[in-house]
């Protein structure tokens, strides 16, 4: 885990926003289309541009990551933009946050370690209130391939990181499936997301 820790410090203490200060485009789509409110969980949030973009559609963000410098970039983002977020450092099942319940969560390029993958979907899962919906964009097992022909599309080289159409109806199985597909995106987020790639996205509603 501390490896991975340094891992995004280092990529974060650039000066540079590492994916852009922009919302990711399907994140966006969706906060837009179903005009939600509320509390939003955002694991893995990095530089903070989903939860920025969250706050300035009304919602409450409750932010987390592992990177002390990923989270010194978000507070800054959300001042340059006159906004405020909740953003905690450390690990998922320790954090102050888990006793809240959310409306809404959003998993956007969430790669966990394997042995951690299914138990933070579940544990994201729970913190949802009934009727609350899930958002979640990652790099699917498919990606690798197009990852070895331009690795600046980034993504984990790992397949154990990836998701499947299969795997994620697994983790959210009790969910009600609004949207679910794998598709090819041409990204342009930052430093890191450069060119063609292979996503699953979901949306799900926890039941009622």
């Amino acid at each position: 885990m501390e490896t991975m820790k340094k891992k995004w410090d280092d990529r974060y203490a650039r000066e540079n926003y590492a994916y852009g200060t922009t919302p990711n485009d399907f994140f966006k789509e969706i906060l837009d289309k179903y005009n939600l409110s509320g509390k939003i969980l955002l694991p893995a949030e990095g530089e903070g541009r989903n939860a920025v973009y969250a706050a300035k559609k009304g919602l409450t963000p409750f932010a987390f990551d592992t990177s002390t410098e990923g989270r010194n970039k978000a507070l800054k983002l959300a001042a340059k933009e006159n906004i405020e977020i909740n953003y905690e450092v450390g690990d998922f099942f320790e954090l102050p946050l888990t006793k809240e319940k959310f409306d809404v969560a959003a998993l956007i390029f969430a790669h966990f370690p394997p042995a951690l993958l299914s138990s933070y979907h579940k544990k994201t899962a729970e913190l949802l209130k009934p009727g609350g919906l899930i958002i979640l964009e990652g790099f699917s097992v498919g990606h690798l391939e197009l990852r070895k022909a331009n690795p600046k599309v980034g993504g984990p080289d790992n397949v154990e990181m990836l998701f499947s159409l299969d795997s994620i109806k697994n983790d959210f199985k009790e969910f009600e499936i609004i949207q679910l597909e794998e598709v090819k995106v041409e990204l342009h987020e930052g430093d890191f997301h450069n060119g063609v790639g292979k996503v699953i996205r979901f949306v799900g509603k926890k039941p009622e």
